[in-house]
């Protein structure tokens, strides 16, 4: 019995290249949410990407039709959305509430996409999902705090008739 399988050693190398590659498309997704100190950061998002790239490198050549690659697939984006969910917080506080992580959540279940794509060779793919998300991320942020907000509208009306009841 051999302690070492033979290995086709040019597939290793690829191998490590995809990992690498799909680490490195989500270093600057984990770098934004980790600067923006959300709950999933610099270590979350690599390590989402490359399970994900490692999980269908696994199926694609261990699994024997393409139909048992897409369940492997199924899988990954089910499982990767399960914990975003996990990011997603809903905070009650007196007379209204919010929801906060829900980009974190969509940027992890989307870091995902980026480990299947480097995984099955669509590297143009996974560039544009890292690309895209990270400027979302760094650049829509700031847009949507000029947004104004439907609590704004509610608190102006409020600030504006407490003085007219006051004068009564």
């Amino acid at each position: 019995m051999e302690l070492m399988p033979d290995l086709e050693w040019n597939l290793v190398v690829l191998h490590i290249r995809d990992l690498v590659f799909a680490f490195i498309l989500a270093l600057p997704i984990g770098w934004d949410r980790e600067k923006n100190e959300r709950t999933a950061g610099l270590r979350t998002f690599p390590l989402v990407a490359v399970a994900a790239c490692g999980y269908m490198l696994v199926g694609m050549n261990v699994l024997n039709t393409t139909d048992d690659e897409s369940r492997v697939m199924q899988g990954l984006i089910a499982g990767i959305g399960f914990i975003g969910g996990g990011a997603i917080v809903k905070n009650e506080v007196k007379g209204g509430g919010y929801v906060s992580g829900t980009a974190t959540a969509a940027s992890l279940w989307l870091t995902g996409a980026i480990g299947i794509s480097v995984a099955t060779g669509r590297l143009e793919i996974a560039l544009v999902l890292s690309a895209l998300t990270f400027f979302t991320l760094r650049l829509l942020t700031p847009v949507k705090a000029l947004l104004p907000k439907e609590n704004d509208h509610a608190t102006n009306q409020n600030s504006q008739s407490e003085p007219e009841q006051n004068k009564q």
